[in-house]
């Protein structure tokens, strides 16, 4: 690990402290650049907008991080393969924004195959839904005989969206989830998807590595217009057969700017 001494500790008293630049992230581990603080919006949305995310482990300090390089998704350079095209065209499911963003949230923190805990802990979790209620934080869900099949969520500022966590409780649930919500995130102009840290899942979808010198630039260009908040509905033609949607939700509706 790199010295110590480079680590920036943030006071939990003073939501309004600004971070230190992107620069000074470790190389080792690879982006940690603050410790500490807390997870109250105004230091959330600051933190997106600055490309830097929390992620640590429950009961530990909190971990301020901003990598290089970055991932990134250009929401219309989503990539299909033959497979995901034909299961998307079958169109054997429903999808919806915004409708179960808490049931999503818990579903992403639930325990993975091949992994032990979460490191969406309770307090994470009461950030995002905080987040969610004031229409920075959003959910995307794909649903199947009535039952919730894949999601993801994350959270939106100007026009950049910084992709959290996503599920998959059948073949392609989070695909079906991320490749709807990319159509939809292009049509409203959206410049860039934060996709953290690249997984060969995320790569399969088209994301590529960038350094963060040009994500920082990226993400300053997207921050330049204005945000979408509130409730996401889509505004595109998508599978919506009511048949696979669960009767205690209200369908909903699209709405149009």
């Amino acid at each position: 690990m790199d010295n110590p001494v480079r680590l920036h500790w943030l006071d939990p008293r003073d939501p309004n402290q600004p971070f230190p630049p992107a620069h000074k992230a470790m190389g080792d581990p690879n982006g940690l650049l603050a410790i500490g603080g807390d997870l109250s919006m105004p230091r959330l949305i600051r933190a997106y907008s600055n490309g830097i995310f929390p992620w640590y482990n429950p009961n530990e300090p909190i971990l301020w991080w901003c990598p290089d390089p970055r991932a990134i998704l250009l929401p219309e350079q989503v990539h299909v393969s033959h497979s995901l095209g034909k299961r998307i065209r079958k169109a054997d499911y429903a999808v919806t924004l915004d409708c179960a963003f808490e049931t999503v949230l818990e579903a992403c923190a639930g325990e993975r195959a091949h992994a032990s805990g979460t490191w969406l802990g309770p307090d994470m979790r009461l950030a995002y839904l905080e987040l969610h209620a004031h229409g920075f934080a959003h959910s995307a869900e794909v649903w199947r005989d009535g039952a919730l099949i894949g999601g993801l969520y994350g959270v939106s500022l100007g026009r950049a969206f910084f992709g959290e966590s996503m599920f998959s409780r059948a073949d392609d649930g989070s695909k079906l989830a991320l490749v709807h919500l990319c159509r939809q995130l292009a049509a409203w102009q959206f410049e860039l998807i934060d996709c953290q840290i690249a997984s060969t899942h995320l790569k399969t979808l088209g994301a590529r590595d960038v350094p963060r010198e040009r994500f920082l630039q990226m993400l300053r260009e997207a921050m330049r217009h204005s945000g979408r908040t509130g409730v996401w509905r889509y505004e595109l033609d998508v599978p919506c057969d009511r048949r696979h949607y669960p009767p205690r939700l209200s369908w909903p509706q699209a709405t149009r700017p």
